[in-house]
């Protein structure tokens, strides 16, 4: 009984300290946390980005995720003519302001709103909507704008590859707020009331 004690302590003791192959190592570790690709590295196609500037006074803060022209024809393509687009990728755009503003003629408090566009080939539509918080244009209700403005498109000379906003400062109370993307360009003023 003694010698298969020790038989026994001996064979535990040999398989214990056996050198382990690579398949017993790999077999033992936890893998589950990466994945073929690591998608969670993955740069996106549409990041999401802002733009921003504080014009007398008003913080002008605009939220977007911005894809880009990748060879596709954008205009009349990608993105219809006469369809309410959410002037941006994944979710609606945001538009914040700080302060009460004018555009195009009406007030519009302080606040954060949607903002959509409606492209056409001789002019857009600009739109700003009190409903924000939505995937694309999916749930955009016209009976939520507050103000609908009209806009003559510019062509640019180059090729501007992602969707950009700029927030400018036009004078000491006027701020203008552009889109431009592929060959085209849209803007529209603000005015701190």
């Amino acid at each position: 009984m003694k010698n298969s004690a020790y038989l026994l302590l001996f064979v535990l003791i040999t398989f214990s300290c056996a050198p382990k192959t690579e398949s017993d190592s790999v077999a033992s570790e936890d893998h589950s946390q990466h994945q073929a690709g690591e998608a969670s590295t993955a740069t996106s196609k549409s990041p999401k980005t802002e733009a921003m500037a504080v014009v007398g006074g008003n913080h002008i803060h605009i939220d977007y995720s911005s894809p880009s022209v990748r060879g596709r024809q954008i205009f009349g393509g990608l993105v219809g003519f006469g369809e309410v687009w959410s002037t941006g990728a994944h979710k609606a755009t945001s538009i914040k302001f700080d302060k009460t503003v004018m555009i195009g003629g009406k007030e519009i408090p302080a606040g954060k709103y949607g903002f959509f566009t409606i492209p056409g080939e001789n002019e857009w539509t600009i739109i700003l909507n009190k409903v924000w918080d939505m995937h694309l244009a999916d749930d955009y209700k016209q009976t939520e704008d507050l103000v609908r403005l009209t806009v003559v498109p510019q062509t640019l000379p180059e090729t501007v590859e992602s969707l950009t906003y700029t927030v400018s400062e036009k004078s000491g109370n006027t701020a203008e707020i552009s889109t431009a993307w592929d060959k085209t360009k849209i803007s529209f003023e603000v005015v701190n009331k």
